[in-house]
């Protein structure tokens, strides 16, 4: 048994317990109450109850941090402790659709003296209906429960599986995203839209995919992730090959073999649009 901090504990533990009830909404999910808070951005029951859980066990664990919550908004802490950026259900539109594709994120974010942002140092990543539990600690590594992951060793694009987000109604940018895929899917083996970015990240953490690209993200939909990414040797850039990934809402993720050809291809494909 591979040891981790009591914060993984607590984080795994909040998501398990938020896990059974979405697994029986799954299966009911005809009988779903949802209500519509966007154009194409759908909230459901399920969302709400599991962030609920959420939000509590992990309170209970640590009463003065603060939360960023997808359905919830911010709830303020003490500012000089860490805070937790909570996606209860990545993959919603998945999940409605009777897809069993979806997840449940967890990041936590210390803060940094003069920085607008803080720094990711714990990261989960939790699928309900195959229980696997991707988690990453700064510094050691990623796990998927008692495994250590590492990303892929390809380097030829030609061998490579990349995965991406594709804009949809209301969100992203159509000529973009059709211009850089011009410029990638020739040379590559193939390309997957799953539709939940926590996972694309968490299985290129794992070796499946071997890079994605997408933008117009939320913070809860990368916060865990991109950790288990750079935990797993893995890279993240935005589309310019900068580190302004966050700031710009660009995410470019590989491996190191693919790095540059990837951020070639982005960049002659931004050109494009």
């Amino acid at each position: 048994m591979v040891a981790h901090s009591g914060l993984i504990t607590v984080m795994d533990r909040a998501a398990r317990k938020a896990a059974p009830r979405l697994r029986r909404d799954f299966n009911e999910v005809q009988q779903l109450q949802v209500s519509r808070k966007g154009p194409a951005d759908f909230v459901s029951m399920a969302d709400k109850r599991a962030e609920q859980t959420l939000y509590e066990e992990l309170k209970k664990a640590r009463p003065d941090w603060g939360f960023v919550m997808e359905e919830g908004g911010e709830i303020e802490g003490d500012p000089t402790k860490p805070r937790w950026i909570i996606d209860p259900l990545d993959g919603t539109s998945n999940f409605l659709h009777g897809i069993p594709h979806f997840a449940i994120s967890i990041a936590v974010e210390e803060p940094r003296a003069g920085k607008d942002r803080g720094e990711i140092t714990q990261a989960l990543v939790y699928q309900p209906l195959t229980d696997e539990s991707f988690w990453a600690e700064k510094g050691r590594g990623t796990w998927l429960q008692d495994r250590r992951l590492r990303v892929s060793a390809r380097r030829e694009l030609s061998e490579s599986l990349v995965a991406t987000g594709i804009p949809f109604m209301g969100h992203g940018n159509f000529k973009q995203w059709t211009s850089i895929f011009a410029s990638v899917a020739p040379e590559v083996a193939g390309i997957r839209r799953f539709g939940a970015a926590s996972l694309d990240l968490a299985w290129v953490a794992a070796g499946r995919f071997d890079a994605f690209w997408e933008s117009d993200l939320k913070i809860w939909d990368v916060a865990a992730g991109i950790l288990l990414v750079k935990e797993a040797g893995g890279f993240v850039s935005d589309f310019r090959g900068g580190d302004r990934f966050h700031e710009r809402n660009e995410y470019l993720v590989t491996n190191e073999g693919l790095a540059t050809r990837m951020n070639k291809l982005v960049a002659q494909g931004l050109k494009g649009a």
